[in-house]
């Protein structure tokens, strides 16, 4: 027996994009191979070229209105498609992501303020963040307040009509090299979580603020700590409402955890390693358990894809926390298997780091990031918890 035909209110499930967006794809790969050059791994490499490299492929982007290509005509954007937008989140992860550290403000600070700021900031922000000309970093994390962003303890003392802030970031991605902040602060510790937290635009080079690298395995110019002495603020740097910060933080991070797409990657990395392994037969030598766990990835991978779309589709009216967590927790441990998949599959050469390693590097490059996959954006505990609530009710 055969299943009906859909009526008009069950259309049928289609997940092409469409020829335009086959043509995008090609027109961004075409950028890419004229751009950047052979084997190139991000912009956070031992290479200073490197990052200046993604900040001029980010104005390429710009300047054919590809860097922020969903975004309103009036800011700078290319008043396409949030498809569209993914279509270039996809290709850009695919190949190691050549933006960089703009993807901080494309992904959600601009859409944060877009959302919550002022007509005054999103003209004097928006338009830079679509040039590709201005980084951010997000000074949420504190050394007591990682995965608990409610018990932050940087405060914000009222001084005349705006703030002095003093306290400590941790983790806090490109703060050397970032020109502003999306900080956020206890207005009022008196108050409840939801309460007391306020969110600044703030310019890196405010008197106050210090900057500390943290070395890791990850790469220079990664993560840092930002040390905060009496910075002061106003009410023009106010993202929000004064008191609204919880609110506008669990908006802003789901289009941060929607708009890293991780599994392209993966995608990418599997296909590239099978065509190295075809080429001389070693994909039969392989133990057959890996090729199990190697079709268990793909399948995951495409659950990660299809998540991740479920949360684009509500970005006009605001993204689902518990939908956007769903599909961080799928992509970040696809992460995870697919470099032990990898690793494994490269044998004894992925002892290799570096350039001479597999896949000209990119498989130890991967690994390495994927350590801190299922930490970064939100710990995937966290990550559960929403989707928990989200299925269970808030008192469970």
């Amino acid at each position: 027996m055969t299943d009906p035909p859909p009526t008009d209110s069950e259309p049928p499930i289609d997940y092409d994009f469409g020829a335009a967006a086959a043509e995008l794809r090609l027109r961004l790969r075409a950028l890419i191979r004229e751009h950047l050059p052979a084997g190139f791994l991000g912009a956070f490499s031992d290479n200073p070229a490197d990052l200046a490299l993604t900040q001029e492929f980010c104005k390429v982007l710009a300047d054919e209105g590809l860097l922020c290509l969903s975004w309103p005509t009036e800011y700078g954007g290319g008043g396409g498609s949030v498809w569209e937008q993914t279509t270039v989140r996809e290709e850009m992860w695919a190949h190691h992501e050549p933006r960089g550290a703009q993807y901080m403000g494309v992904n959600w600070v601009g859409p944060a303020l877009m959302r919550h700021g002022t007509e005054e900031q999103r003209a004097m922000h928006l338009p830079p963040i679509a040039a590709g000309e201005v980084i951010w970093c997000q000074g949420f994390s504190e050394p007591e307040a990682g995965t608990d962003l409610a018990s932050l303890r940087t405060r914000a003392e009222p001084d005349g009509d705006g703030w002095l802030i003093t306290g400590q970031k941790v983790w806090t991605s490109y703060a050397q090299m970032a020109q502003w902040c999306v900080l956020a602060a206890t207005t009022d510790p008196q108050l409840p979580s939801a309460e007391r937290l306020t969110l600044f635009l703030v310019p890196m080079d405010r008197d106050g603020i210090e900057v500390r690298p943290i070395a890791s395995m990850l790469g220079p110019h990664h993560l840092n700590e930002v040390f905060l002495d009496k910075v002061r603020v106003g009410p023009q740097d106010v993202l929000g409402k004064v008191g609204s910060g919880w609110a506008v933080m669990r908006d802003a991070l789901a289009y941060e955890r929607v708009g890293i797409a991780r599994y392209a990657r993966c995608e990418s990395l599997l296909a590239r390693m099978l065509a190295v392994l075809d080429s001389d037969d070693s994909w039969d030598r392989l133990a057959p358990a890996l090729h199990t766990r190697w079709v268990r990835a793909l399948v995951d991978l495409r659950i990660a894809r299809l998540l991740a779309y479920r949360a684009v589709g509500e970005q006009i009216d605001g993204i689902d926390p518990a939908n956007a967590a769903a599909a961080r927790i799928v992509t970040t441990t696809c992460d995870q298997s697919v470099a032990e998949i990898l690793m494994e599959a490269a044998g004894a050469a992925a002892l290799d780091a570096g350039p001479t390693g597999p896949l000209a590097g990119a498989v130890d490059d991967h690994w390495r990031y994927a350590q801190a996959a299922t930490v970064a954006s939100g710990t995937i505990e966290v990550q559960r918890i929403l989707v928990a609530r989200s299925v269970l009710g808030a008192s469970r």
